[in-house]
């Protein structure tokens, strides 16, 4: 009795075994396809990858950016100042900032007898917090438009083809030559047929022409792209005319801006347009090239 009791268990156990072994093998068949699915879902995965980050990650020292020499050539300092003060004038003066990695920039101010002159540089390096649809470089961009469009300048499109003006025009694109009333100078006496002035102007030596307004508008070769304003504020009886230059530029994903000011002690004296905006233009290249390093 019981042998035949063992050779009936043997066989239930052996089918009982089978039927594990066969459960197993379909689970493993169902899991090993499932993996190939979520890797074939992978592969047709159509989102698009993020832009990429702007090429620059931190800013430079702003009150380290320009050299001494070209400092002292942009802001005179008086001769009374000792050599404490002197290096105090030239170590600038930061802006305070939160966020040294996003914003910094520094100050300058000189004062003579004659006038008193201040310079600003500021960094600006632009994130985007939406990188699944634009770029660093591209919202920095737009932060540049739309400070152009801020300062009333157009915005720079195609160029046409120069064409040769008549004898004796201004060439196309040409700034028209200021009026008397626009510097501010006293109009010329009218000229007679021979060229000599008119009976009713000044018999003395002529004065010398004031220097030419170069006004504002947008700047080539500095940076990805660039514009220049140029005020000069009104005149008066008694008040002084300040000279008020500021340079945009963007290179990558970071906004530079420099603002040069001369202000005369004393009324009637106009600082010099051209002067002005090529010290500002020529610190501006200096960045750019600090960029570039």
């Amino acid at each position: 009795m019981q042998r035949k009791a063992v050779r009936r268990v043997l066989p239930g156990i052996a089918m009982l075994t089978a039927l594990v072994a066969g459960t197993a093998g379909l689970t493993g068949c169902t899991s090993g396809s499932g993996g190939a699915g979520a890797t074939d879902a992978k592969a047709g995965d159509s989102s698009p990858a993020p832009a990429p980050a702007g090429k620059y990650r931190s800013l430079p020292a702003p009150c380290k950016a320009a050299d001494g020499k070209r400092l002292k050539a942009m802001l005179p300092a008086a001769t009374t100042l000792t050599e404490d003060q002197k290096a105090q004038l030239y170590a600038g003066t930061a802006d305070t900032s939160y966020d040294a990695d996003r914003h910094v920039g520094c100050r300058w101010t000189a004062q003579t007898p004659e006038e008193t002159r201040l310079l600003a540089v500021r960094f600006e390096r632009v994130v985007s917090y939406d990188r699944a649809t634009t770029s660093d470089d591209d919202k920095a961009k737009q932060v540049y438009v739309r400070r152009l469009t801020d300062a009333h300048l157009p915005f720079p499109g195609p160029t046409a083809a120069p064409t040769t003006p008549p004898t004796g025009a201004a060439p196309s694109g040409a700034a028209p030559a200021p009026s008397p009333t626009q510097t501010g100078a006293p109009a010329a006496p009218p000229a007679t047929a021979s060229g000599a002035p008119s009976p009713g102007g000044s018999a003395g030596a002529a004065s010398p022409a004031p220097a030419p307004e170069l006004g504002s508008r947008v700047l080539e070769g500095l940076g990805t792209e660039a514009f220049i304003e140029d005020k000069l504020s009104a005149a008066g009886a008694s008040a002084v005319q300040a000279r008020n230059v500021r340079i945009v530029f963007r290179t990558a994903n970071v906004i530079v801006t420099v603002e040069y000011s001369v202000q005369p002690a004393l009324p009637g004296t106009i600082p010099s347009s051209p002067e002005t905006q090529d010290r500002a233009r020529q610190l501006a290249l200096a960045l750019v090239e600090r960029f570039n390093d």
